[in-house]
């Protein structure tokens, strides 16, 4: 076995373990979705106990993660830059398994069968922010890691398997919940089988926490932090020795700058960031991803056929996924970003057209997959990508923390607006988003630099 495998096999260990982070995100977004009618019973949010609050209980409590998440990518940056990347992963490791539990059993520990209903779906709803938190650290975190562990000629391909990573965890836990109720008696799902699909995310939680262990921390944040000696070591099993000592001389004369506010580089570093991660949002793609089926049955289609055609997409997701993944570090990150915009636009503005047009078949699910391809093999990972590795080491961590935060801020304001915009015109809504699509493409163009094949300090260079 020659050095160059044990770099490959090295790379790829610490590389999935990181990416089980963005399997808990992918999870934790799409657990939800089969507890949303048994929350509803289990915590009475009825007109009976909650007269005309009923409807936005039941919504607030099924997005309260959201929050979570928000606060989590927002300090995500001060976790990073204290503790470490791998040490934040850690507690958002804990800090999910806890939620996990907590969810699962919202009365544990400080209540018993006398506490009011409403107190412990007020627990429910602190142990969600929980999990939501530690989804907003790993999802800002987790790209940054392996970005700064990756060798720049592989470094799009070994980010973008984050991506992957979160649709897989979406599509596996769609399985685990439909098992966990196929031929269950309904009165047994309202009661304990919506605790069962909470529960079943602390086992991946506790693999994720024990296999970080088992990794390094980054030798860009080991440098940062004046141990030289462990981050040659850790570079030197990436890349070779030789490699290794021109590339830690290369982030110690980055890091001896000691840049530590976040504007030191301009404003115009941030905003691209901020704006990468808004475009990635308000293109529309979680309205899609979290309200297919409602689509697709305001489109016409029944609900069987709705479910069937969700399942379409995903499998088309993580296909679509995988070509950005092949490709990112063979025709780089603008090409990519440009053509997927142009893709999602078209698809948007027939949508758009087909439901003007009140036409409704075959038509309207092919232009959902070329939208939704066209996401998954450009704006999905690719995103991901650049927030992880256009930012300068010193800066990383703060700089990375706004621009995920934003995210999460445009992800809760899309995905909330939408059945707003969708009453009051399902066409104007698709043409609203194919719009985006365009604009996205034209700030690629004119603003985002390209990154392919560099490594993070030459990238660095180009900002000074």
């Amino acid at each position: 076995m020659n050095a160059q495998e044990i770099n490959k096999y090295f790379i790829i260990g610490v590389t999935l373990v990181a990416t089980l982070g963005g399997l808990l995100f992918g999870y934790d977004t799409a657990v939800i979705s089969g507890a949303v009618d048994p929350i509803k019973i289990f915590f009475q949010l009825d007109a009976e106990h909650y007269g005309n609050l009923a409807t936005f209980l039941h919504g607030a409590t099924v997005s309260s993660a959201l929050i979570g998440c928000i606060i989590g990518s927002m300090l995500s940056g001060i976790f990073a830059s204290r503790y470490g990347r791998k040490k934040s992963l850690l507690i958002a490791s804990l800090l999910f398994f806890l939620s996990a539990i907590g969810s699962a059993f919202p009365e544990m520990l400080f209540f018993n069968a006398e506490t009011p209903i409403s107190t412990i779906l007020v627990s429910f709803n602190i142990y969600r922010i929980i999990g939501g938190i530690s989804v907003g650290l790993a999802s800002a975190i987790c790209p940054m890691y392996i970005a700064e562990m990756a060798p720049a000629e592989i470094r799009g391909k070994l980010v973008s398997w984050n991506q992957f990573a979160i649709i897989f965890g979406m599509l596996v836990v769609y399985f685990v919940n439909y098992f966990i109720v196929f031929g269950k008696d309904p009165v047994w799902i309202n009661q304990e089988g919506w605790r069962l699909m909470f529960l079943s995310a602390s086992y991946v939680a506790a693999a994720f926490g024990l296999l970080l262990f088992f990794v390094p921390e980054t030798p860009r944040y080991l440098a940062i932090n004046n141990q030289d000696e462990k981050a040659l070591n850790i570079l030197s099993k990436i890349n070779g020795s030789i490699k290794a000592s021109k590339i830690l001389a290369e982030i110690k004369e980055t890091v001896n700058e000691k840049v530590e506010k976040v504007l030191s580089y301009g404003w115009k570093i941030l905003i691209i960031g901020i704006l990468l991660s808004v475009f990635q949002q308000i293109v529309g793609i979680n309205v899609v991803l979290y309200y297919a089926p409602t689509i697709f049955k305001s489109l016409g289609f029944g609900n069987d056929a709705a479910m069937w055609q969700t399942v379409i997409m995903g499998i088309v997701n993580i296909l679509f996924t995988l070509v950005a993944i092949f490709t990112v570090d063979k025709f780089g990150r603008k090409p990519l970003l440009i053509i997927g915009s142009i893709g999602m636009a078209i698809g948007m503005f027939a949508i758009g057209i087909l439901a003007y047009l009140e036409i409704i078949g075959t038509s309207t699910l092919i232009f959902i997959i070329i939208y939704s391809a066209s996401f998954m093999m450009s704006w999905g990972p690719i995103c991901w990508v650049l927030i992880s590795e256009i930012f300068p080491n010193t800066i990383r961590g703060k700089a990375v923390a706004i621009a995920v935060a934003a995210q999460w801020i445009a992800n809760f304001v899309v995905s909330s607006t939408f059945p707003s915009l969708e009453a009051f015109s399902i066409t104007f809504t698709y043409i609203l988003y194919g719009i985006m699509s365009v604009l996205s493409a034209l700030f690629v163009w004119k603003m985002v630099p390209e990154t392919k094949g560099k490594t993070l300090e030459e990238i660095e260079k180009t900002w000074r």
